[in-house]
């Protein structure tokens, strides 16, 4: 028997890479003509609150990649390892390939459950619109390449395939909804939005997610350092705890 390989970027062992549920062909045939009803955060199908009767706060961080966004904010990860708060880390390929060995710390971690990001960070548009001035895949092949490609990279990596997805900027349209169900993931957009695309002052971010009710899904950004993240969520985390309220992975709410 020949023996395991190592991926060269992890240094993990190398598994072999499960195709998705759906051929681009496939997708192309199945969804290329049809014209979709609806585009924002709240597409059908995308979950953007925690399913009933589950009433844990999911926080959920995203790493984009990319020129300005393949930073690593340790702050925040070391805090929440501290304080041993769950999250579901969304991380995008490029990012991945940026920080190989930080990649497989998290991804031993159980604290954390990894999600998908997509390829090249892109709105999930079968009509090429735009969210936030980042063009959006342009039809059902390109929303198949976005999805399926960290897909397929994420399922080598970990062993499994990933659970959720949440494109760039969390906007979609319903056609490419249906594209990520039908090739095995769950979309996933947010209830609160908690550093404002990273944007939030640590005041900001304190105000936002303390605010957050149960059953909520807060997006942050664990890509940007410099930006109020880490800090507000440190004196917001506490604060929601101390209230009563409990953390969770959006996996856990499955069970």
């Amino acid at each position: 028997m020949e023996p395991p390989t190592r991926d060269p970027r992890t240094g993990r062992r190398a598994r072999p890479e499960a195709a998705p549920a759906m051929t681009r062909a496939a997708a192309v045939a199945r969804y290329g003509s049809a014209l979709p009803s609806s585009w924002g955060f709240d597409a059908p199908g995308v979950l953007t609150a925690l399913p009933r009767p589950h009433r844990g706060i999911a926080l959920t961080f995203d790493a984009c990649g990319g020129p300005g966004g393949s930073g690593y904010d340790k702050d925040l990860i070391g805090f929440l390892r501290a304080r041993k708060v769950p999250a579901t880390l969304f991380l995008n390929s490029r990012w991945i390939d940026t920080h190989p060995a930080v990649f497989r710390e998290l991804a031993d971690d159980p604290l954390f459950e990894i999600a998908n990001h997509g390829t090249r960070h892109r709105p999930l548009s079968v009509s090429g619109r735009s969210a936030y001035g980042i063009a959006g895949t342009r039809d059902a092949g390109e929303v198949f390449d976005e999805v399926a490609e960290n897909h397929t990279k994420l399922t080598g990596l970990l062993g499994r395939p990933p659970r959720w997805f949440r494109s760039g900027t969390a906007y979609y349209d319903d056609v490419a909804s249906r594209i990520v169900s039908a090739l095995g993931e769950r979309p996933v957009s947010f209830t609160v939005n908690g550093d404002g695309g990273a944007t939030f002052t640590p005041g900001q971010v304190h105000t936002t997610v303390t605010a957050a009710r149960p059953g909520s899904i807060v997006i942050g950004h664990m890509n940007q350092p410099r930006g109020g993240t880490a800090e507000g969520i440190a004196t917001a985390v506490p604060r929601l705890l101390a209230t009563g309220h409990r953390f969770v992975r959006l996996s856990d709410t499955e069970h």
